[in-house]
């Protein structure tokens, strides 16, 4: 088997894409492991932020929480509402773009790429952070192992959707029956202790308050708290995924992850605070996830609590799945429209847009480099993008309802209207709690990456105008072009050129550099070799031209001739026949000197219209 099917398995035909779609069960692995993921990390981030309240700290989570869940309905509806009226994919950019003009489209694409990316980059270090719990003698591998995880996770994403969730489908419900699990018999220990449960092994004891509780510190707490929502959108911008009928197996699949999102974070606050289980300092040894801390106190450190913290790992791990699937969409669509290279619209060998996913597993990549692969570091960065997408989004859709009308039009803005203004308050929420924390860097990369974009499609307005041609073939002023053929000495490679040559034209130079290093007899054989067979076939006769460089240049004396001849012949087009020797094994690319590349890269970078370059290759079989 070639090695490339056995990594990404056998090419996929167009044809076959009906095959690869998705129903509700294999929908959620590849929709929801974000939004279910972030149930590990969104209530841990903001229990972190309470650590300096001490044990008041942790009564907190249950409101903050609620709030959450709240904010997490409002979206939830609203794009219920989207993927109803765009079940051709509803990603933001695509509501943005055609509902608030093209600059919000832009801004909502980059807002979702960023997220996208950020989604991958954290959900790798806090599968790790879980992994570290549990074995905390790989503390100090933790970026290795990121790195190593991104990199599987990529070739899995490699292998087309249908594959992709049957590998996660095991984990996503197993994540999700162990977490449910753990939760009920939580609150079932709660019940019957009257609220006072004893944990079996209990969690260390919340620090002595150093502050007070302020509005501030929630906000900023809430503001945390708000990374548990990222991923819902994922559903209805990867609608086209599903089989039909389509909206309703997209709007069956959202609501199941939220509903199980909804009982994921109500069911940690609640036993947070009946248990009084505290975060603890990522930075900092004996470090142990909210998670674990939770799983440890209900059912102890036995197989069930492996087998629970294995589940949380892999599925933190995978969430970044959702991002390796939505990424590569919105940069297909917005590539479509010309602001990234076209190259993101072009499917690989298994249906899947492998140029998106190559750049996602790159930024990630070098993201978790520059932050040590630390959760925590990571966070601040997070939920900016997100919520700025959810409110174009939801702006978008708002105007879409005024301008399409009908019967239930009004009733469909009301909600719309009121999840892009729930989302625009915790824009600014997120901004102003996370800005010096390290959310600048969000507000400097969006407009970096607009500007890079705008800059893409300029390129590609200048090329457009420029190759534009209203005008039939021109076929006056036609002359053969003169033919010039590099060579190092005589061999089958110079002989194939030579005889392509003279299908092209009448007027063919040989062209030969001689060293002193490398010293040629050509011109005593040539009229042996070359003209006196040429004249008995009644073919035009090569011309030998030999340069002598006293510095053993050969590259740059061939350009600098080339030019000559140009500019001697302004109305003539000059065809460079480049003979090149292809070897049979990859190896031996390095064993020969590479002439031919080399002059050709240097003709194709000089703005010389006239010039035309053909590559003749012989292939090696020894």
């Amino acid at each position: 088997m070639p090695l490339l099917d056995l990594l990404f398995g056998r090419p996929l035909a167009s044809a076959e894409e009906e095959s690869e779609q998705l129903g509700t069960l294999s929908g959620v692995p590849i929709f929801g492991l974000d939004a279910l993921g972030s149930a590990a990390y969104g209530p841990e981030a903001a229990l972190t932020l309470l650590i300096p309240l001490g044990v008041a700290g942790i009564h907190y989570i249950v409101p903050i929480s609620i709030a959450v869940i709240a904010l997490l309905g409002i979206v939830y509806f609203s794009y219920r509402q989207t993927i109803a009226a765009y079940p051709q994919g509803g990603s933001s950019y695509a509501v943005a773009r055609q509902n608030l003009g093209n600059f919000a489209g832009l801004l909502a694409g980059t807002a979702l790429m960023v997220d996208f990316v950020l989604v991958v980059a954290v959900g790798v270090a806090a599968g790790i952070a879980a992994l570290v719990s549990a074995v905390p003698t790989l503390q100090t591998h933790t970026l290795s192992l990121c790195l190593l995880v991104l990199l599987l996770i990529t070739l899995v994403n490699l292998r087309g959707v249908k594959t992709t969730g049957a590998v996660f489908m095991f984990p996503t419900y197993l994540f999700i029956g162990c977490l449910l699990t753990v939760l009920g018999i939580g609150l079932l220990r709660t019940i019957l202790a009257s609220g006072h449960p004893t944990a079996i092994i209990p969690p260390p004891r919340p620090s002595t308050a150093a502050q007070a509780a302020g509005a501030w510190l929630l906000l900023r707490s809430f503001a945390n708290g708000c990374t548990a929502m990222t991923g819902v959108e994922a559903v209805s911008t990867g609608s086209t995924a599903f089989r039909e009928p389509r909206v309703k197996i997209a709007r069956r699949t959202l609501s199941f992850i939220i509903g199980v999102l909804v009982l994921l974070l109500a069911g940690i606050a609640w036993t947070c605070r009946a248990y009084e289980v505290s975060a603890t300092r990522p930075d900092q040894p004996g470090y142990q996830t909210v998670l674990s801390l939770i799983t440890t106190a209900v059912v102890g450190r036995n197989w069930f609590y492996y087998l629970t913290i294995v589940s949380i790992l892999m599925v933190l791990v995978l969430q970044a799945n959702t991002a390796f699937t939505g990424f590569p969409n919105v940069c297909r669509a917005i590539a479509q429209d010309g602001y990234l290279p076209y190259s993101f619209t072009s499917r690989g060998r298994r249906l899947v847009y492998s140029h998106g996913i190559f750049l996602l597993a790159f930024l990630s990549a070098a993201l978790l480099i520059a932050f040590r692969g630390v959760t925590d570091r990571l966070i601040p960065l997070f939920a900016v993008g997100a919520f700025l997408a959810f409110t174009l989004s939801q702006a978008g859709m708002v105007a879409h309802w005024k301008r399409a009308g009908g019967v239930h039009a009004r009733h469909s803005m009301l909600i719309n209207g009121v999840g892009a203004i729930a989302t625009a308050i915790t824009v600014v929420i997120v901004i102003a709690s996370k800005f010096v924390e390290g959310a600048w860097i969000t507000l400097i990369a969006i407009p970096g990456i607009l500007f890079l974009m705008r800059a893409v499609r300029r390129h590609y307005d200048r090329a457009r105008h420029e190759l534009a041609s209203p005008y039939p073939l021109l076929t006056s002023k036609l002359h053969s072009p003169i033919v010039v053929v590099p060579i190092e000495g005589w061999n089958k490679v110079t002989q194939k050129a030579l005889r392509f040559a003279l299908t092209l034209s009448s007027e063919i130079i040989a062209f030969q550099v001689s060293t002193s290093d490398e010293p040629h007899d050509l011109e005593k054989r040539w009229g042996t070799l070359v003209e006196s067979p040429a004249r008995e076939t009644g073919l035009p006769v090569p011309t030998l031209k030999v340069l002598r460089s006293p510095y053993r240049a050969v590259i740059h004396p061939t350009v600098n001739y080339i030019h000559m001849l140009e500019r001697e012949h302004p109305d003539r087009e000059i065809a460079v026949v480049i003979p090149q020797l292809v070897e049979k094994l990859w190896y031996e690319y390095f064993l020969h000197r590479r002439r031919g590349e080399l002059l050709a890269a240097l003709l194709v970078l000089e703005d010389e219209p006239r010039i035309n370059i053909i590559n003749v290759p012989w292939h090696l079989q020894a």
